[in-house]
Protein backbone atom coordinates (compact mmCIF):
# COMPACT_ATOMS: atom_id res chain seq x y z
CA UNK A 1 0.00 0.00 0.00
CA UNK A 2 1.06 3.71 -1.06
CA UNK A 3 0.69 7.24 0.60
CA UNK A 4 1.61 10.20 -1.69
CA UNK A 5 3.91 12.41 -0.38
CA UNK A 6 4.79 14.44 -3.37
CA UNK A 7 4.27 14.55 -7.05
CA UNK A 8 1.41 13.31 -9.10
CA UNK A 9 0.04 10.04 -10.47
CA UNK A 10 -2.53 8.77 -12.96
CA UNK A 11 -4.39 5.83 -12.10
CA UNK A 12 -5.53 3.81 -15.49
CA UNK A 13 -7.71 0.56 -16.28
CA UNK A 14 -7.74 -0.76 -19.72
CA UNK A 15 -6.02 2.04 -20.76
CA UNK A 16 -8.25 4.76 -19.72
CA UNK A 17 -7.84 7.06 -16.79
CA UNK A 18 -9.90 7.03 -14.04
CA UNK A 19 -8.08 9.32 -11.57
CA UNK A 20 -5.40 11.20 -10.63
CA UNK A 21 -3.45 11.01 -7.31
CA UNK A 22 -2.02 14.42 -5.03
CA UNK A 23 -0.09 14.25 -2.04
CA UNK A 24 -2.10 12.54 0.39
CA UNK A 25 -3.91 10.16 -1.74
CA UNK A 26 -3.80 6.09 -0.82
CA UNK A 27 -3.72 3.41 -3.57
CA UNK A 28 -2.96 -0.29 -3.75
CA UNK A 29 -4.85 -0.99 0.00
CA UNK A 30 -6.99 -3.60 -2.10
CA UNK A 31 -4.18 -6.04 -2.49
CA UNK A 32 -2.37 -5.22 0.97
CA UNK A 33 -6.35 -6.19 2.64
CA UNK A 34 -7.43 -8.79 0.52
CA UNK A 35 -4.78 -10.36 -1.27
CA UNK A 36 -6.29 -9.40 -4.58
CA UNK A 37 -4.62 -8.90 -7.84
CA UNK A 38 -3.71 -5.26 -9.10
CA UNK A 39 -6.97 -3.82 -10.37
CA UNK A 40 -5.95 -0.75 -11.97
CA UNK A 41 -2.18 0.66 -13.14
CA UNK A 42 -0.89 3.43 -11.54
CA UNK A 43 2.10 5.56 -13.42
CA UNK A 44 4.06 8.55 -12.08
CA UNK A 45 3.31 11.92 -13.78
CA UNK A 46 6.07 13.78 -11.99
CA UNK A 47 8.85 12.99 -9.62
CA UNK A 48 6.95 11.16 -6.92
CA UNK A 49 7.70 10.14 -3.50
CA UNK A 50 5.58 7.70 -1.50
CA UNK A 51 5.58 6.49 1.91
CA UNK A 52 5.36 2.15 1.42
CA UNK A 53 4.10 -0.28 3.97
CA UNK A 54 3.83 -3.79 2.47
CA UNK A 55 1.18 -6.01 3.51
CA UNK A 56 2.44 -7.95 6.39
CA UNK A 57 3.14 -4.35 8.60
CA UNK A 58 -0.38 -3.01 7.50
CA UNK A 59 -2.20 -6.50 8.69
CA UNK A 60 -0.11 -6.93 12.00
CA UNK A 61 -0.89 -3.15 12.44
CA UNK A 62 -4.60 -3.81 11.97
CA UNK A 63 -4.42 -6.85 13.67
CA UNK A 64 -2.90 -5.59 16.92
CA UNK A 65 -5.11 -2.26 17.06
CA UNK A 66 -8.23 -4.76 17.07
CA UNK A 67 -6.77 -6.96 19.73
CA UNK A 68 -6.34 -3.69 22.00
CA UNK A 69 -10.12 -2.22 20.95
CA UNK A 70 -11.17 -5.09 21.57
CA UNK A 71 -9.09 -5.33 24.86
CA UNK A 72 -10.43 -2.28 25.84
CA UNK A 73 -13.96 -2.55 24.99
CA UNK A 74 -14.66 -6.16 27.14
CA UNK A 75 -12.43 -4.13 30.01
CA UNK A 76 -15.02 -1.27 29.75
CA UNK A 77 -17.92 -4.40 29.80
CA UNK A 78 -16.88 -5.70 32.71
CA UNK A 79 -17.32 -2.66 34.60
CA UNK A 80 -21.54 -2.53 33.53
CA UNK A 81 -23.49 -4.17 36.66
CA UNK A 82 -25.92 -6.04 34.72
CA UNK A 83 -23.15 -7.94 33.15
CA UNK A 84 -20.51 -8.43 35.83
CA UNK A 85 -21.96 -12.02 36.45
CA UNK A 86 -21.09 -12.92 32.64
CA UNK A 87 -18.02 -15.33 32.14
CA UNK A 88 -15.61 -14.06 29.66
CA UNK A 89 -16.79 -16.07 27.09
CA UNK A 90 -20.52 -15.21 27.50
CA UNK A 91 -19.25 -11.48 27.41
CA UNK A 92 -17.44 -12.05 24.38
CA UNK A 93 -20.24 -13.52 22.42
CA UNK A 94 -22.08 -10.75 23.46
CA UNK A 95 -19.95 -8.26 22.16
CA UNK A 96 -19.97 -10.18 18.60
CA UNK A 97 -23.73 -9.65 18.69
CA UNK A 98 -23.12 -6.34 19.21
CA UNK A 99 -23.90 -3.46 16.57
CA UNK A 100 -21.10 -0.48 15.96
CA UNK A 101 -23.68 2.72 15.75
CA UNK A 102 -22.62 6.51 14.34
CA UNK A 103 -24.39 9.44 15.50
CA UNK A 104 -24.08 13.12 14.21
CA UNK A 105 -23.36 16.37 16.22
CA UNK A 106 -27.07 17.02 18.20
CA UNK A 107 -28.37 13.97 16.99
CA UNK A 108 -30.69 12.50 19.76
CA UNK A 109 -29.50 8.83 20.99
CA UNK A 110 -31.80 8.32 23.54
CA UNK A 111 -34.93 9.96 24.33
CA UNK A 112 -36.34 10.41 28.31
CA UNK A 113 -39.72 8.93 28.41
CA UNK A 114 -38.85 6.02 25.26
CA UNK A 115 -39.05 2.61 26.20
CA UNK A 116 -35.68 1.10 26.92
CA UNK A 117 -34.47 -1.47 24.84
CA UNK A 118 -30.75 -0.97 23.90
CA UNK A 119 -27.53 -0.52 26.02
CA UNK A 120 -24.74 2.11 24.63
CA UNK A 121 -20.83 2.02 25.01
CA UNK A 122 -19.25 5.19 23.70
CA UNK A 123 -16.25 4.23 21.51
CA UNK A 124 -15.66 7.93 20.63
CA UNK A 125 -16.80 11.36 20.37
CA UNK A 126 -19.14 13.23 23.71
CA UNK A 127 -22.42 12.42 24.94
CA UNK A 128 -24.48 15.28 26.71
CA UNK A 129 -27.10 13.87 29.25
CA UNK A 130 -30.29 15.34 30.34
CA UNK A 131 -33.49 15.27 31.84
CA UNK A 132 -36.36 17.37 31.95
CA UNK A 133 -37.36 19.07 35.35
CA UNK A 134 -40.50 21.56 35.21
CA UNK A 135 -40.62 21.51 31.65
CA UNK A 136 -37.14 22.38 31.44
CA UNK A 137 -34.32 20.57 29.97
CA UNK A 138 -31.27 20.00 32.71
CA UNK A 139 -27.56 19.13 32.12
CA UNK A 140 -26.79 16.32 34.08
CA UNK A 141 -23.72 15.23 32.98
CA UNK A 142 -21.03 14.44 29.55
CA UNK A 143 -20.17 11.29 28.62
CA UNK A 144 -16.77 10.36 27.14
CA UNK A 145 -14.97 6.89 25.48
CA UNK A 146 -15.32 4.38 27.58
CA UNK A 147 -18.57 5.01 29.52
CA UNK A 148 -22.12 3.57 29.06
CA UNK A 149 -25.26 4.52 29.24
CA UNK A 150 -28.52 2.23 29.33
CA UNK A 151 -27.69 -0.56 30.99
CA UNK A 152 -30.63 -0.76 32.80
CA UNK A 153 -32.49 -1.21 29.85
CA UNK A 154 -31.12 -5.11 29.38
CA UNK A 155 -32.72 -6.49 32.55
CA UNK A 156 -35.70 -4.23 33.41
CA UNK A 157 -39.12 -2.91 31.08
CA UNK A 158 -38.33 1.01 31.77
CA UNK A 159 -38.82 4.31 30.36
CA UNK A 160 -35.71 5.98 29.63
CA UNK A 161 -35.43 8.40 33.01
CA UNK A 162 -32.93 10.75 30.43
CA UNK A 163 -32.16 11.93 27.26
CA UNK A 164 -28.75 11.90 25.71
CA UNK A 165 -27.51 13.84 22.36
CA UNK A 166 -24.55 13.78 20.43
CA UNK A 167 -22.17 16.67 21.22
CA UNK A 168 -20.32 15.73 18.55
CA UNK A 169 -19.80 12.69 16.14
CA UNK A 170 -20.36 9.78 18.41
CA UNK A 171 -19.40 6.47 17.44
CA UNK A 172 -20.74 3.70 19.81
CA UNK A 173 -21.21 -0.14 20.68
CA UNK A 174 -25.00 -0.79 20.63
CA UNK A 175 -26.28 -3.89 22.72
CA UNK A 176 -29.84 -4.94 21.98
CA UNK A 177 -32.01 -6.56 25.03
CA UNK A 178 -33.22 -9.79 22.85
CA UNK A 179 -29.47 -10.42 21.87
CA UNK A 180 -28.10 -9.95 25.48
CA UNK A 181 -31.50 -12.49 26.41
CA UNK A 182 -30.05 -14.46 23.65
CA UNK A 183 -26.74 -15.05 25.75
CA UNK A 184 -25.92 -19.60 25.31
CA UNK A 185 -25.78 -21.24 28.03
CA UNK A 186 -23.01 -23.11 26.83
CA UNK A 187 -21.12 -20.13 27.92
CA UNK A 188 -21.61 -20.38 31.54
CA UNK A 189 -18.84 -19.98 33.72
CA UNK A 190 -18.90 -23.95 35.01
CA UNK A 191 -18.48 -24.12 30.95
CA UNK A 192 -15.57 -22.03 30.46
CA UNK A 193 -13.51 -23.19 33.05
CA UNK A 194 -13.98 -26.55 32.06
CA UNK A 195 -13.31 -25.94 28.65
CA UNK A 196 -9.93 -23.80 29.87
CA UNK A 197 -9.07 -26.80 32.33
CA UNK A 198 -9.22 -29.22 29.25
CA UNK A 199 -6.62 -29.51 26.34
CA UNK A 200 -7.65 -28.11 23.04
CA UNK A 201 -8.00 -31.66 21.90
CA UNK A 202 -7.64 -35.04 23.33
CA UNK A 203 -5.21 -37.75 23.28
CA UNK A 204 -5.27 -39.48 20.58
CA UNK A 205 -7.50 -42.47 20.29
CA UNK A 206 -5.60 -45.21 18.06
CA UNK A 207 -7.30 -47.44 16.27
CA UNK A 208 -7.46 -48.69 12.34
CA UNK A 209 -7.02 -51.38 10.22
CA UNK A 210 -3.13 -51.32 11.33
CA UNK A 211 -3.56 -52.29 15.07
CA UNK A 212 -2.27 -55.61 15.87
CA UNK A 213 0.04 -56.03 12.76
CA UNK A 214 3.18 -57.26 13.82
CA UNK A 215 5.32 -54.98 11.54
CA UNK A 216 4.42 -51.31 11.29
CA UNK A 217 3.56 -50.11 7.72
CA UNK A 218 6.20 -48.63 5.77
CA UNK A 219 5.68 -46.29 2.67
CA UNK A 220 7.15 -49.09 0.29
CA UNK A 221 4.15 -51.18 1.16
CA UNK A 222 2.38 -49.32 -0.26
CA UNK A 223 1.28 -49.48 -4.74
CA UNK A 224 0.05 -47.70 -6.74
CA UNK A 225 -2.54 -47.79 -8.74
CA UNK A 226 -2.86 -47.50 -12.58
CA UNK A 227 -5.41 -46.57 -15.12
CA UNK A 228 -6.49 -49.98 -17.16
CA UNK A 229 -8.26 -47.31 -20.04
CA UNK A 230 -8.33 -44.36 -21.52
CA UNK A 231 -5.49 -42.17 -23.07
CA UNK A 232 -3.39 -42.12 -19.70
CA UNK A 233 -3.93 -46.13 -19.47
CA UNK A 234 -0.72 -47.67 -17.47
CA UNK A 235 0.14 -44.91 -15.52
CA UNK A 236 -0.37 -44.06 -11.96
CA UNK A 237 -3.86 -42.68 -11.19
CA UNK A 238 -3.68 -39.29 -9.38
CA UNK A 239 -6.65 -38.15 -7.52
CA UNK A 240 -6.07 -34.42 -6.95
CA UNK A 241 -3.84 -32.13 -7.68
CA UNK A 242 -2.29 -28.78 -5.48
CA UNK A 243 0.13 -26.07 -4.99
CA UNK A 244 2.26 -28.33 -2.79
CA UNK A 245 1.88 -31.39 -4.58
CA UNK A 246 -0.34 -34.72 -5.20
CA UNK A 247 -2.92 -37.14 -3.97
CA UNK A 248 -2.54 -40.62 -5.46
CA UNK A 249 -4.35 -43.33 -5.17
CA UNK A 250 -2.61 -46.30 -3.42
CA UNK A 251 -3.42 -50.10 -2.28
CA UNK A 252 -2.24 -52.59 -0.63
CA UNK A 253 -3.03 -56.15 0.26
CA UNK A 254 -4.30 -57.01 3.74
CA UNK A 255 -5.28 -60.59 5.16
CA UNK A 256 -6.17 -61.43 1.15
CA UNK A 257 -8.23 -58.20 0.93
CA UNK A 258 -7.08 -55.11 -1.09
CA UNK A 259 -7.37 -51.89 0.31
CA UNK A 260 -7.30 -48.70 -1.10
CA UNK A 261 -5.87 -45.04 -0.06
CA UNK A 262 -5.48 -41.55 -0.38
CA UNK A 263 -1.46 -40.81 -0.19
CA UNK A 264 -1.69 -37.03 -0.15
CA UNK A 265 2.09 -36.30 -1.13
CA UNK A 266 3.90 -32.85 -0.36
CA UNK A 267 6.75 -31.35 -1.09
CA UNK A 268 8.94 -30.06 1.48
CA UNK A 269 10.90 -27.59 0.08
CA UNK A 270 7.42 -25.99 -1.38
CA UNK A 271 5.31 -25.72 2.23
CA UNK A 272 8.79 -24.23 3.58
CA UNK A 273 9.19 -21.23 0.76
CA UNK A 274 5.55 -20.56 0.97
CA UNK A 275 5.89 -20.92 5.14
CA UNK A 276 3.24 -23.07 5.12
CA UNK A 277 4.55 -25.56 7.66
CA UNK A 278 2.27 -24.49 10.31
CA UNK A 279 -0.96 -25.16 8.42
CA UNK A 280 0.38 -28.97 7.44
CA UNK A 281 1.42 -29.91 11.13
CA UNK A 282 -1.94 -28.50 12.20
CA UNK A 283 -3.81 -30.81 9.47
CA UNK A 284 -1.72 -33.62 10.36
CA UNK A 285 -2.86 -33.46 14.48
CA UNK A 286 -6.81 -32.64 13.94
CA UNK A 287 -6.74 -35.66 11.88
CA UNK A 288 -5.02 -37.73 13.83
CA UNK A 289 -6.62 -37.61 16.96
CA UNK A 290 -10.15 -37.29 15.13
CA UNK A 291 -12.61 -40.10 14.99
CA UNK A 292 -15.59 -38.71 13.49
CA UNK A 293 -17.24 -40.84 10.56
CA UNK A 294 -18.05 -37.26 9.01
CA UNK A 295 -14.59 -36.48 9.00
CA UNK A 296 -11.88 -38.55 6.27
CA UNK A 297 -9.63 -40.68 8.43
CA UNK A 298 -6.05 -40.33 8.58
CA UNK A 299 -4.36 -43.83 9.14
CA UNK A 300 -0.87 -43.28 8.97
CA UNK A 301 2.37 -40.60 8.04
CA UNK A 302 5.70 -40.82 6.58
CA UNK A 303 8.53 -38.34 5.33
CA UNK A 304 11.42 -38.70 3.61
CA UNK A 305 14.00 -35.93 2.43
CA UNK A 306 11.99 -34.01 -0.09
CA UNK A 307 8.64 -35.12 0.64
CA UNK A 308 6.26 -35.49 3.64
CA UNK A 309 2.70 -38.12 2.98
CA UNK A 310 -0.63 -38.54 4.56
CA UNK A 311 -2.23 -41.75 4.02
CA UNK A 312 -5.64 -40.84 3.73
CA UNK A 313 -9.08 -42.90 3.92
CA UNK A 314 -9.96 -42.86 0.19
CA UNK A 315 -13.23 -41.67 -0.41
CA UNK A 316 -14.66 -43.61 -3.42
CA UNK A 317 -17.22 -41.01 -4.68
CA UNK A 318 -15.29 -38.17 -5.45
CA UNK A 319 -15.73 -34.70 -4.47
CA UNK A 320 -18.89 -33.28 -3.64
CA UNK A 321 -17.45 -30.00 -5.72
CA UNK A 322 -17.38 -31.97 -9.59
CA UNK A 323 -21.12 -33.34 -8.56
CA UNK A 324 -22.16 -30.28 -8.07
CA UNK A 325 -20.72 -29.07 -11.40
CA UNK A 326 -22.24 -31.81 -13.18
CA UNK A 327 -25.51 -31.55 -12.02
CA UNK A 328 -25.25 -27.54 -11.95
CA UNK A 329 -27.14 -28.06 -8.83
CA UNK A 330 -28.67 -30.04 -6.03
CA UNK A 331 -32.53 -31.08 -5.43
CA UNK A 332 -33.32 -30.66 -1.62
CA UNK A 333 -33.21 -33.98 -0.28
CA UNK A 334 -29.35 -34.19 -1.69
CA UNK A 335 -28.92 -30.52 -0.16
CA UNK A 336 -30.24 -31.23 3.29
CA UNK A 337 -28.32 -34.85 3.23
CA UNK A 338 -24.50 -33.15 2.36
CA UNK A 339 -25.40 -30.55 5.04
CA UNK A 340 -26.70 -32.33 7.36
CA UNK A 341 -23.03 -34.49 7.33
CA UNK A 342 -21.73 -31.38 7.08
CA UNK A 343 -23.17 -30.33 10.49
CA UNK A 344 -22.17 -33.45 12.18
CA UNK A 345 -18.53 -32.96 11.35
CA UNK A 346 -18.77 -29.04 12.48
CA UNK A 347 -20.13 -30.27 15.63
CA UNK A 348 -17.84 -32.89 16.53
CA UNK A 349 -14.89 -30.34 15.20
CA UNK A 350 -16.21 -27.34 17.66
CA UNK A 351 -16.31 -29.70 20.87
CA UNK A 352 -12.87 -30.47 20.38
CA UNK A 353 -12.20 -27.38 20.13
CA UNK A 354 -11.28 -26.45 16.61
CA UNK A 355 -12.56 -23.92 14.11
CA UNK A 356 -12.35 -25.31 10.25
CA UNK A 357 -12.11 -22.06 8.11
CA UNK A 358 -12.54 -23.41 4.84
CA UNK A 359 -15.73 -24.81 4.26
CA UNK A 360 -16.39 -25.10 0.61
CA UNK A 361 -17.38 -27.78 -1.86
CA UNK A 362 -14.02 -28.36 -2.95
CA UNK A 363 -13.21 -29.65 0.45
CA UNK A 364 -16.15 -32.23 1.06
CA UNK A 365 -15.69 -35.70 -0.54
CA UNK A 366 -18.41 -39.02 -1.04
CA UNK A 367 -17.46 -41.98 0.02
CA UNK A 368 -18.50 -45.54 -1.38
CA UNK A 369 -22.25 -44.88 0.09
CA UNK A 370 -22.72 -41.48 -0.55
CA UNK A 371 -21.51 -39.41 2.72
CA UNK A 372 -20.19 -36.72 2.75
CA UNK A 373 -16.66 -36.10 4.89
CA UNK A 374 -14.69 -33.08 5.02
CA UNK A 375 -11.10 -32.74 4.40
CA UNK A 376 -8.09 -30.63 3.85
CA UNK A 377 -7.51 -29.23 7.66
CA UNK A 378 -4.46 -26.70 6.98
CA UNK A 379 -6.37 -23.75 7.88
CA UNK A 380 -8.29 -25.42 11.11
CA UNK A 381 -7.00 -23.59 14.32
CA UNK A 382 -7.12 -24.47 17.99
CA UNK A 383 -9.73 -21.88 19.99
CA UNK A 384 -10.91 -21.45 23.73
CA UNK A 385 -14.47 -20.50 23.92
CA UNK A 386 -14.06 -16.48 23.67
CA UNK A 387 -10.86 -16.70 21.96
CA UNK A 388 -10.31 -14.33 18.82
CA UNK A 389 -7.82 -15.62 15.73
CA UNK A 390 -6.96 -12.75 12.98
CA UNK A 391 -5.84 -14.59 10.45
CA UNK A 392 -6.89 -13.80 6.56
CA UNK A 393 -7.75 -17.07 5.73
CA UNK A 394 -10.55 -18.47 3.60
CA UNK A 395 -12.01 -18.52 -0.21
CA UNK A 396 -13.02 -15.26 -1.52
CA UNK A 397 -16.66 -16.29 -1.61
CA UNK A 398 -17.13 -17.64 1.46
CA UNK A 399 -15.13 -15.52 3.45
CA UNK A 400 -17.10 -13.99 6.48
CA UNK A 401 -17.34 -10.33 6.95
CA UNK A 402 -15.49 -10.30 10.62
CA UNK A 403 -12.17 -11.75 8.48
CA UNK A 404 -12.58 -9.02 5.99
CA UNK A 405 -12.60 -6.85 8.73
CA UNK A 406 -9.71 -7.84 10.28
CA UNK A 407 -11.49 -7.74 13.89
CA UNK A 408 -11.41 -11.20 14.97
CA UNK A 409 -13.01 -14.37 14.17
CA UNK A 410 -14.07 -17.51 16.24
CA UNK A 411 -16.33 -20.59 15.39
CA UNK A 412 -18.97 -18.13 14.02
CA UNK A 413 -17.11 -18.54 10.66
CA UNK A 414 -17.73 -22.12 10.34
CA UNK A 415 -21.76 -21.48 10.58
CA UNK A 416 -21.44 -18.07 7.90
CA UNK A 417 -19.79 -20.88 5.31
CA UNK A 418 -22.58 -23.69 6.19
CA UNK A 419 -24.96 -20.96 4.97
CA UNK A 420 -23.02 -20.27 1.64
CA UNK A 421 -22.53 -23.67 1.33
CA UNK A 422 -26.21 -24.64 1.10
CA UNK A 423 -27.22 -21.65 -0.91
CA UNK A 424 -24.21 -22.91 -3.54
CA UNK A 425 -25.53 -26.27 -3.15
CA UNK A 426 -29.38 -25.13 -3.93
CA UNK A 427 -28.27 -22.75 -6.62
CA UNK A 428 -25.17 -23.67 -8.50
CA UNK A 429 -23.45 -20.37 -7.34
CA UNK A 430 -22.65 -18.90 -4.27
CA UNK A 431 -24.44 -16.03 -2.61
CA UNK A 432 -21.33 -13.56 -2.83
CA UNK A 433 -19.21 -14.16 -5.90
CA UNK A 434 -17.76 -11.83 -9.22
CA UNK A 435 -14.72 -12.16 -10.93
CA UNK A 436 -13.01 -9.45 -9.29
CA UNK A 437 -12.08 -10.75 -5.49
CA UNK A 438 -12.51 -6.95 -4.01
CA UNK A 439 -16.39 -6.85 -5.70
CA UNK A 440 -16.67 -10.38 -3.77
CA UNK A 441 -15.55 -8.77 -0.37
CA UNK A 442 -17.87 -5.57 -1.09
CA UNK A 443 -21.27 -7.76 -1.53
CA UNK A 444 -20.16 -9.99 1.97
CA UNK A 445 -19.53 -6.23 3.86
CA UNK A 446 -22.94 -5.13 2.44
CA UNK A 447 -24.55 -8.67 3.22
CA UNK A 448 -27.01 -8.11 0.80
CA UNK A 449 -27.97 -11.17 -1.78
CA UNK A 450 -31.21 -12.63 -3.12
CA UNK A 451 -32.58 -16.03 -3.55
CA UNK A 452 -34.20 -17.25 -6.80
CA UNK A 453 -37.95 -18.56 -6.82
CA UNK A 454 -37.42 -22.02 -6.70
CA UNK A 455 -35.53 -22.33 -3.63
CA UNK A 456 -37.61 -22.93 -1.16
CA UNK A 457 -39.04 -20.53 1.87
CA UNK A 458 -37.43 -22.79 4.62
CA UNK A 459 -34.26 -23.15 2.85
CA UNK A 460 -34.11 -19.28 2.29
CA UNK A 461 -34.67 -18.83 6.35
CA UNK A 462 -31.83 -21.19 7.56
CA UNK A 463 -29.41 -19.43 5.26
CA UNK A 464 -30.38 -15.88 6.13
CA UNK A 465 -30.04 -17.11 9.63
CA UNK A 466 -26.59 -18.65 9.31
CA UNK A 467 -25.78 -15.51 6.79
CA UNK A 468 -26.12 -13.23 9.64
CA UNK A 469 -23.90 -10.24 9.87
CA UNK A 470 -23.19 -10.02 13.34
CA UNK A 471 -21.69 -13.20 14.16
CA UNK A 472 -23.21 -13.60 17.90
CA UNK A 473 -26.87 -13.47 16.02
CA UNK A 474 -25.73 -16.53 13.82
CA UNK A 475 -27.84 -19.61 14.08
CA UNK A 476 -25.28 -22.54 15.76
CA UNK A 477 -23.77 -19.54 17.46
CA UNK A 478 -26.59 -18.40 19.72
CA UNK A 479 -28.31 -19.60 23.27
CA UNK A 480 -29.57 -22.78 21.36
CA UNK A 481 -26.28 -23.50 19.89
CA UNK A 482 -25.64 -25.85 16.91
CA UNK A 483 -28.70 -27.72 18.14
CA UNK A 484 -30.46 -24.28 17.04
CA UNK A 485 -29.49 -25.62 13.46
CA UNK A 486 -30.62 -29.27 13.77
CA UNK A 487 -33.96 -28.24 14.64
CA UNK A 488 -34.82 -25.76 11.98
CA UNK A 489 -37.19 -26.83 9.73
CA UNK A 490 -35.22 -27.41 6.88
CA UNK A 491 -33.95 -30.86 7.83
CA UNK A 492 -37.44 -31.63 9.66
CA UNK A 493 -37.44 -34.93 7.06
CA UNK A 494 -34.80 -36.49 8.66
CA UNK A 495 -33.59 -38.34 11.40
CA UNK A 496 -30.41 -37.05 13.00
CA UNK A 497 -29.90 -40.28 14.93
CA UNK A 498 -29.93 -42.58 12.21
CA UNK A 499 -27.61 -40.36 10.21
CA UNK A 500 -24.83 -40.76 13.23
CA UNK A 501 -25.38 -43.92 12.87
CA UNK A 502 -25.42 -43.96 9.27
CA UNK A 503 -28.11 -46.32 9.14
CA UNK A 504 -29.89 -43.28 6.41
CA UNK A 505 -29.78 -44.59 2.57
CA UNK A 506 -27.82 -41.61 0.64
CA UNK A 507 -29.73 -39.81 -1.49
CA UNK A 508 -26.75 -38.62 -3.15
CA UNK A 509 -25.95 -42.22 -4.62
CA UNK A 510 -28.00 -41.43 -7.51
CA UNK A 511 -24.58 -38.76 -8.45
CA UNK A 512 -21.99 -42.16 -8.05
CA UNK A 513 -20.94 -43.72 -11.21
CA UNK A 514 -20.32 -47.13 -10.89
CA UNK A 515 -17.08 -48.81 -12.05
CA UNK A 516 -13.38 -48.92 -11.25
CA UNK A 517 -12.37 -47.57 -8.10
CA UNK A 518 -11.58 -44.11 -9.51
CA UNK A 519 -14.72 -43.70 -11.93
CA UNK A 520 -15.73 -41.12 -9.98
CA UNK A 521 -12.58 -38.68 -10.27
CA UNK A 522 -11.40 -36.50 -12.56
CA UNK A 523 -7.99 -37.64 -14.74
CA UNK A 524 -5.41 -35.17 -14.14
CA UNK A 525 -2.13 -35.10 -16.75
CA UNK A 526 0.22 -34.71 -14.42
CA UNK A 527 3.85 -34.01 -16.42
CA UNK A 528 6.97 -35.54 -15.25
CA UNK A 529 8.89 -32.64 -12.93
CA UNK A 530 11.75 -32.15 -11.72
CA UNK A 531 13.05 -33.64 -8.40
CA UNK A 532 12.56 -31.54 -5.30
CA UNK A 533 15.25 -30.31 -3.77
CA UNK A 534 15.92 -32.11 -0.63
CA UNK A 535 14.81 -30.38 2.78
CA UNK A 536 16.11 -30.83 6.27
CA UNK A 537 15.09 -28.24 8.45
CA UNK A 538 13.47 -30.60 10.99
CA UNK A 539 9.97 -28.87 10.62
CA UNK A 540 8.52 -32.40 9.87
CA UNK A 541 10.30 -34.73 12.73
CA UNK A 542 7.13 -35.50 14.34
CA UNK A 543 5.64 -36.98 10.81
Amino acid sequence: MYIVAEGELSVTQKGRQLRRLLPGDVFGELAVLYNCRRTATVTALTLVELWAIDRQTYRTIITENAKRQRAEVLAGLRRVKPLQGLSDAALSQLLDSAEERTFAQDEMIIQEGDEGRTFFFILSGQVEVTRSVEGKEEHIRVLKAGDHFGELSLIRNIRRTASCRAQEEVTCIAIAKEDFQELSPMCSQETETAAQEAPPFSEPRRGSFLEGAQNPLQLQDLLPVFYEDGDQRGKPVILGTGGFGTVELVRRVEEGQELFFALKRLRKDHVVQKRQQEHVLMEKKVLRQSRCPFIVRLFATFRDSRHVYLLLEFCQGGELWAKLREARCFSEPVAVFCSACVVEALDYLHAQGVVYRDLKPENLMLDARGYVKLVDFGFAKALRRGEKTYSFCGTPEYLAPEILRHEGHDFAVDFWTLGVLIFEMLVGRPPFHSAEPQKIYSKIMDGIFSFPVFVSESACSLVAKLCRRRPGQRLGNTSSGIRGIRKHRWFSSLSWKKLALRQIEAPTTVLLKQGSPYVNFKRFSVSRQQQPEEEFSGWDEDF
